[in-house]
């Protein structure tokens, strides 16, 4: 015991100093985790702003707290007098070998990220990405959730959807609708367009500007092709689509103006 404390009385200064560091150490990990906790939630918050899924805001500040407290870890135990040299060095190579074996995984979060920052869909938002068309429920870290119109829940990954065409049928707020409609060659090209032009002018949800066209598009092989295209708000492209194709059809029989099939001449040769 009076070993114990004389050797405590000779090296009062070192233990001085080393509590000291121990505190310090100790305020910097306290001010580490405060200070990562409000920069996180100070993003968070203007992430949410910006309407972006809680899904990726909480990923993100997750990932800026951890990178913050780990840096006040290194901070405090340099402060300690423990070399930090060497952990970086293992957290560097740890940290390659990870990348390494998660290359698939880390590209599906790089590209959540890029999904994050350029915003080419929203939840809400019907799109055609990575080869699905559907309605966006949300963009996680390593894909992307899509609803198809029958009901189907689709889990895209991240990186097929940046390494394809993404086309956003909602981010307008009008939409053209393109149809096609053939009618034989005997039929009166004006009367025919006349009629054509009734039924979109009687559709309260056929815009008038910008303005619908109609036009003989093409002499094809058994019927003379007309293309009609109206604009509609983006919500109603999909009702007044199949709407349009029951009355055009019911008033061209109305008028006697026929819808031809398709024909093929076949002659015989008798040697």
């Amino acid at each position: 015991m009076d070993s114990t404390l004389q050797w405590i009385t000779e090296n009062q200064e070192v233990l001085i100093g080393y509590a000291i560091k121990f505190v310090v150490a100790l305020l910097i990990l306290i001010a580490g985790r405060i200070i990562a906790n409000t920069v996180a939630r100070v993003m968070g918050n203007g992430m949410r702003k910006r309407e972006m899924d809680n899904a990726v805001v909480s990923f993100m500040a997750a990932i800026v707290k951890s990178v913050i407290f780990i840096a006040a870890i290194l901070m405090a135990l340099s402060h300690v007098g423990v070399q930090t040299t060497s952990f970086i060095a293992i957290l560097g190579a740890a940290g390659l070998a990870i990348g390494l074996a998660l290359q698939g995984s880390l590209s599906n979060i790089a590209s959540g990220v890029l999904l994050i920052m350029f915003r080419p869909m929203r939840a809400g938002e019907y799109v055609e990405a990575g080869g699905v068309a559907g309605t966006v429920e949300s963009i996680t870290i390593f894909q992307t959730i899509l609803k198809t119109p029958d009901n189907k829940v689709v889990f895209v990954p991240n990186a097929q959807i940046t390494n394809d065409s993404i086309t956003n049928y909602s981010r307008e707020e009008l939409r053209r609708i393109d149809l096609v409609v053939g009618v034989s060659y005997s039929a009166d090209l004006r009367k025919t367009k006349e009629v054509l032009e009734e039924v979109l002018k009687a559709d309260p949800r056929i815009l008038e500007e910008p303005a619908m066209n109609i036009q003989v598009n093409e002499l094809g092989a058994s019927s003379v092709d007309f293309i009609v295209r109206p604009w509609v708000k983006v919500g109603d492209y999909w009702p007044t689509r199949w709407d349009l194709n029951r009355e055009i059809k019911m008033a061209l029989d109305k008028n006697e103006i026929a819808i031809p099939f398709p024909q093929m001449d076949i002659h015989f040769y008798k040697d």
